[in-house]
């Protein structure tokens, strides 16, 4: 089978190894998903989140979405939703920067948490990246 540029092959299947590069990005994805929702409760709990409706809400609903892009790597395989979902997480690194390094007097949380974040968001990114462009 002729391999075309977006990794699948000629019948619209993934090889073997950009199907492991999808599974990949969606495990590390529900587990950025579970540090986001963990930040979510401590950072409630210690009163540091500002008050946009209920919490609980807000928790299952974040449940609700990582559960989607799960399923949609892990079964879909799209490779448009890769990059789409890498469009989006790239969008995070300014503020995860400027919390890390330029940290503003009245923050509430310290340059650690920024740079933890930053950290992970990048190696998120990059498992999108190895999925989305089968690099």
């Amino acid at each position: 089978m002729k391999k075309l540029r977006s990794g699948t092959l000629s019948k619209g299947v993934h090889s073997p190894s950009h199907q492991a590069k999808f599974r990949q990005a969606a495990f590390f994805y529900i587990h950025v998903a579970i540090l986001y929702e963990a930040a979510v409760w401590v950072l409630h709990r210690d009163g540091s989140l500002p008050s946009r409706g209920p919490v609980g809400l807000w928790l299952i609903a974040g449940g609700v979405l990582a559960s989607v892009v799960f399923w949609g790597l892990w079964s879909w395989r799209n490779v448009w939703l890769a990059r789409a979902l890498w469009a989006i997480g790239a969008l995070r690194i300014p503020t995860l920067l400027r919390g890390a390094f330029l940290p503003q007097e009245e923050a509430v949380l310290s340059p650690t948490f920024y740079i933890a974040a930053l950290i992970v968001v990048l190696v998120n990114l990059w498992l999108l990246a190895r999925a989305g462009w089968d690099l």
